[in-house]
């Protein structure tokens, strides 16, 4: 494992999130349930979206993206914590901590593109409902949600290349659970204020103008919302928006952390790692599915119709 000055890296240890074998354990366990939850909340979320027709709304279509994301968000990076928090050599080839990190970003920068759509989505829903199936075309959806995934394509390529272009023949201990920039930036044989500088231009890009398009658009949302003569049409307004809310400020709050301030401590960075690569693709289904009826009233619908079926239960035609 160890690397001379004049030899590149052809592997990286992953030093984790802790030294204890006891508490590895322990983190084994739970991050094995909350991808459990991940998985099935997420496919389950995506299968509801397909099946029943009253979800097959541009709201869903997008919904359906962001699950998606989170997914393969999830998948990119859990399994592989799983494996190296129960082996003893936690070794990853280079090319794979490249091909993690090229994922990672996707998937992540894809989110963020799709939160910002999607307060679109619901500012031309709410502030122009008479226009609104006339403006949100399914041409139009199918544009924006293939700009998301294409914005974020472009700017993982950028923050990888720019990461990983550097040369590497120093120490190859990342201390994080899985590759990502800014702990490989720590490693770099040269200086890295370039490529600093370039991932930071790339977080602009894809963390604060959504943030800006988000902020302009629940601005336009709150001000259409408080007009409303209805205290009932105000109510249901905010707990439509509520969700997406609630998932923009644990994304977009951790994801600016970690990539738009100042580098903090290993520990801190590892540990908002947790929340937003870990934690948030668990919460999204939850929060959607737990606050939304239409979501809540499509799975009763689903278990009602095949529950008879699975308990031999038939009825007389």
């Amino acid at each position: 494992m160890r690397q001379t000055n004049q030899t590149q890296v052809t592997e990286f240890l992953l030093l984790g999130l802790s030294d204890d074998q006891h508490t590895q354990q322990l983190l084994f366990f739970l991050f094995l349930g909350v991808y459990l939850v991940t998985v099935l909340g997420n496919l389950l979320l995506m299968f509801l979206i397909r099946v029943d027709s009253r979800l097959h709304t541009p709201m869903y279509f997008f919904l359906c993206n962001l699950s998606l994301a989170d997914l393969c968000f999830s998948t990119n990076i859990v399994p592989q914590a799983l494996v190296h928090l129960l082996s003893r050599k936690k070794v990853i080839s280079f090319s794979r901590c490249a091909a993690q990190l090229l994922l990672f970003l996707i998937f992540g920068c894809t989110q963020c593109a799709l939160l910002g759509v999607m307060s679109y989505d619901r500012y031309v829903a709410l502030c122009n409902p008479l226009h609104y199936p006339s403006i949100v075309t399914w041409r139009v959806c199918v544009q924006l949600a293939a700009g998301a995934w294409s914005s974020g394509i472009l700017v993982s390529v950028v923050d990888t290349t720019f990461t990983l272009r550097l040369p590497y023949r120093g120490s190859n201990n990342i201390a994080h659970f899985f590759c990502e920039a800014p702990a490989l930036l720590i490693l770099a044989s040269t200086d890295t204020r370039t490529s600093e500088l370039a991932i930071f231009l790339m977080g602009v890009v894809i963390l604060l103008l959504p943030v800006s398009l988000i902020l302009l658009s629940y601005g336009r949302i709150i001000v259409t919302v408080v007009r409303m003569r209805s205290a009932a049409g105000r109510l249901k307004a905010f707990s439509t928006c509520g969700s997406h809310l609630m998932v923009v400020i644990l994304f977009y709050g951790l994801g600016i952390v970690t990539y738009m301030t100042p580098k903090s401590s290993k520990e801190q960075e590892k540990l908002v790692s947790v929340f937003y690569a870990v934690v948030t693709p668990m919460l999204n289904p939850l929060i959607y599915s737990l606050r939304n009826k239409d979501v809540k009233g499509a799975l009763r619908k689903v278990v009602t119709r095949n529950l008879p079926c699975r308990l031999g239960i038939f009825h007389r035609p």
